[in-house]
C-alpha cells in the first residue's frame, strides 16, 4: 500500500489551511509545519539555542522556547525517509522561502516535490457571487480552504530538478555566509539586510501625535500587502520601534513597544 503524501508548509496558519482542505476533499496525506522563522536571526550553525539567544537579546521576546520544542518534532518528520515529500514554497514569503531553502539544504540530494505558490494565481468571487480578476495567491496562509481544494493546488506539485536545487543551495551558502540579522525579498530573490531595514518605513507612519504601536506596525505590514510579499512579522517591527525609542528617534507611553496595544509613540517633541 502505499504511503500517503508527506506535506511540509513552512507557516503554522498555512499548514491548517492545507490540513482543511485535503480533509474536505477526502484525503488522508500528512501535513507537518515549521515553526522557526529563518528569514531572522543567525543561520551560520544549525544551533536552535544560539538562535534563540539572539531573538530573545535582539527582540525582546521570550516566547521562542516553545518553538523550540516543537522544531525538534517538524525535523523529525521532515527529514524521515519514506513518504513523498512535497513542499510548498512562497518566493513572495521572507520566512517561507528562508524556511525553505534552510530545509533543502537539510535534504541533500534526497529527492522532493515543490508546489511554488509564488506566480500562482487564484479565481475568486464578490460576496454577490460574481467573479473577480484572479489575484496572486502569494502565501498558502492566506487562502481558504475552499479555494485550496477548488483549484487542487497539491496538483501543482512537480519534482525539484538539479538545476534549480543547486540555485537553490547555492542562494542559502551564500545567505549563510553573510549571516545578517535579516533576511528579505528584493525582487525574485532573497537578500540579506540589517536589523534596521525596517526602521526609515516605521518612522514614516510616526507623527507629532500619539498613536499605538500596533497602528505604525499594521501600516508597515499593509504596505508590504502592496508590493505582495511578506516580509517580516509584527514581532520584529515592534521590536524595532522599541530600538527606536531607546535611541531617542521616538518616545514611548507605555511599558514596552512589545504590547503593540498598550503602548502609543510619536515624534520627540
Amino acid at each position: 500500500m502505499t504511503k500517503a503524501p508527506l506535506h511540509i508548509v513552512f507557516t503554522d496558519a498555512g499548514a491548517s489551511l492545507l490540513r482543511q482542505a485535503l480533509e474536505d476533499a477526502d484525503r488522508d496525506d500528512h501535513v507537518i509545519s515549521s515553526f522557526e522563522d529563518f528569514s531572522l536571526g543567525p543561520i551560520d550553525s544549525s544551533d536552535f539555542p544560539l538562535r534563540l539567544k539572539w531573538m530573545e537579546n535582539e527582540l525582546g521576546w521570550v516566547g521562542w522556547p516553545s518553538i523550540a520544542r516543537d522544531s525538534k518534532k517538524f525535523w523529525r518528520e521532515a527529514l524521515t525517509r519514506g513518504p513523498r515529500k512535497i513542499a510548498w514554497l512562497s518566493r513572495r514569503s521572507a520566512m517561507q522561502y528562508a524556511g525553505f531553502l534552510e530545509w533543502l539544504s537539510r535534504m541533500g540530494d534526497s529527492p522532493c516535490e515543490v508546489v511554488d505558490l509564488s506566480d500562482v494565481r487564484i479565481s475568486r468571487r464578490n460576496e454577490d457571487g460574481s467573479p473577480r480578476s484572479p489575484t496572486l495567491a502569494i502565501t498558502l496562509g492566506m487562502l481558504h480552504p475552499d479555494t485550496i481544494g477548488r483549484h487542487r493546488l497539491w496538483d501543482l506539485a512537480e519534482p525539484l530538478q538539479a538545476t534549480t536545487r543547486e540555485r537553490y543551495r547555492t542562494l542559502w551558502q551564500r545567505l549563510r555566509s553573510e549571516n545578517a540579522p535579516l533576511r528579505v525579498i528584493e525582487g525574485d530573490e532573497l537578500v540579506s539586510a540589517p536589523i534596521s531595514f525596517f526602521d526609515t518605513q516605521l518612522m514614516s507612519y510616526v507623527t507629532n501625535e500619539w498613536q499605538k504601536v500596533a497602528m505604525v506596525v499594521g501600516q508597515t505590514l499593509a504596505a508590504e500587502m502592496d508590493d505582495e510579499v511578506l516580509q517580516v512579522g509584527d514581532i520584529v517591527l515592534a521590536a524595532r520601534i522599541g530600538a527606536l525609542v531607546e535611541s531617542g528617534r521616538l518616545e514611548i507611553q507605555g511599558k514596552s513597544a512589545l504590547e503593540m496595544r498598550k503602548s502609543l509613540v510619536r515624534l520627540p517633541q
